[in-house]
């Protein structure tokens, strides 16, 4: 059964929805330029909403260490998610483990990001579109996938109750990861779409 990371969560109701109704992972993006990007005070207040066995995951474009050191000292956060050009020595430096998200173009883009974050605790692997650091709604070309991954690995891009099913049967993805696909509006998750999304995956 997939494991599930309900992310750009900008509202504590929205968060402890997600927990009942079974994600295991909540995403906190802290990133100027997103439409959900949350400041350390609201998102302490989403944190505050969750039962421990959740995991908060704190989201990252290029960001300078010092904020995100700000950010972990202010916010309960369990897993950091990298979405820009970090390098590994950046991503590890911090003491807790580490998400690299990268932008899917090739099968060889996975297997060099595979091997150049082979200390990431996972890759998430989103679409690539021109400029955007994630959070586009598009899929990827699922054939990309090799057939063995050295590394845990997290679907996502583009994700809804849709098609999730069809992801988990054509790729065999442990975890996924959706957004867009659960909202309203950017930001403001459907209760609705989220229990859609999380029967349709774990189906």
């Amino acid at each position: 059964m997939p494991k599930i990371k309900i992310c750009g969560l900008t509202r504590p109701r929205d968060a402890q929805a997600a927990a009942e109704l079974g994600a295991d992972a909540v995403g906190l993006v802290f990133y100027a330029k997103s439409k959900r990007c949350v400041d350390a005070a609201q998102a302490a207040e989403i944190v505050a909403t969750l039962p421990p066995e959740v995991a908060k995951v704190a989201l990252f474009v290029n960001e300078s260490a010092e904020q995100i050191r700000r950010i972990l000292g202010a916010v309960p956060i369990d897993v950091l998610q990298f979405h820009g050009d970090e390098a590994p020595e950046f991503c590890r430096q911090f003491g807790k483990p580490y998400w690299k998200a990268l932008r899917v173009q090739s099968a060889q883009d996975i297997a060099e990001a595979a091997e150049r974050y082979a200390d990431a605790a996972a890759l998430l692997l989103d679409a690539h579109i021109e400029g955007q650091y994630g959070g586009t709604g598009q899929v990827f070309d699922w054939r990309l996938l090799p057939a063995t991954m050295p590394l845990p690995w997290i679907l996502s891009g583009g994700l809804h109750p849709g098609n999730v099913a069809a992801a988990v049967r054509q790729t065999g993805a442990a975890w996924l990861d959706v957004s867009s696909g659960v909202e309203q509006a950017p930001g403001i998750k459907s209760r609705d779409l989220m229990a859609d999304f999380i029967r349709q995956a774990r189906g």
